[in-house]
């Protein structure tokens, strides 16, 4: 099995963007911008059952308090990036935690963010890390076919085609690509593939009757219950239900030997936050 990644600057991500940002105005603001000691601000985009745990621990080690702002499930990793980019005159986040890295290289290219280094970093591959020290790579999931073993028999579906297979006609299921990993998916599509074939791929979707979930999550939990037979989610969904005792199983795709597409979570500090030193030390944790 081949395992791709990306640090790929891509066109569709303005596509993204653009439509997440319209509400964007509408958020409340997260904080007065000045500084305090005792504190760091975090927007994370990763779901807070797995992000908030960490938290609380690291303020329980160093004393510092974490303002803690997350994403919703149907604007996952675009809110907060627009939050960030509106923010930008006077910036109220410290450290961004983004459950994937193409959102985080549009930040750096549009001057949202600022170069740091931390010793934790060191142990982190190149590969992983951006060249100017802008954000770190860490806890990477894969984008896997999850599918109800109750629903599905073998030969299993193997590849993000087979969503456009007439075999599986009405029974696939994607999350919209406009946020979170799923949107990174399409714009990696954008970029291996080109327009044309991207476009002619998304509207095959709409002829197989692919069904369209809100979010990854989402997706999960109707495999899960048995309302959809399958559909492409990521590895950490996928475990949430294996760990419910779902009827569920996992193929990690490449059927079609294009691999399966491995995306990072990222963190980076952001330009002009109230509390650079304490946005290092939580980025080094």
């Amino acid at each position: 099995m081949k395992i791709t990644h990306t640090t790929a600057t891509l066109p569709f991500l303005g596509l993204c963007l653009l439509l997440a940002g319209l509400g964007a105005g509408l958020w409340g603001c997260g904080g007065s911008g000045d500084g305090d000691a005792g504190e760091v601000v975090l927007y994370a985009s990763l779901d807070e059952a797995y992000s908030r745990p960490l938290m609380d621990l690291f303020t329980q080690r160093t004393g510092i308090n974490v303002r803690f702002n997350t994403d919703s499930e149907a604007t996952k990793t675009t809110g907060l990036v627009s939050r960030i980019i509106n923010e930008q005159a006077r910036p109220r986040c410290d450290v961004f935690w983004n459950n994937e890295i193409v959102q985080t290289i549009h930040l750096k290219r549009n001057g949202c963010l600022a170069p740091f280094s931390v010793e934790n970093q060191k142990d982190i591959p190149a590969a992983w890390k951006d060249p100017d020290g802008f954000w770190v790579g860490f806890a990477a999931r894969a984008r896997v076919i999850i599918l109800n073993t109750n629903l599905v028999k073998a030969p299993y579906p193997d590849s993000l085609k087979s969503l456009v297979d007439p075999r599986f006609k009405g029974k696939g299921a994607l999350a919209r690509p406009l946020n979170g990993t799923t949107a990174t998916h399409a714009a990696v599509l954008w970029a291996k593939w080109g327009p044309e074939l991207t476009k002619r791929f998304f509207a095959d979707l709409e002829e197989n009757g692919v069904r369209r979930c809100a979010g990854n999550a989402h997706l999960m939990r109707e495999v899960a219950v048995g309302n959809t037979p399958w559909g492409f989610t990521d590895t950490d969904d996928f475990h949430v239900a294996l760990l419910d005792k779902k009827p569920v199983d996992v193929v990690f795709p490449d059927g079609d030997g294009d691999g399966t597409l491995l995306i990072p979570n990222t963190v980076c500090m952001v330009k002009g936050g109230p509390n650079p030193e304490n946005a290092k030390k939580l980025i080094d944790f």
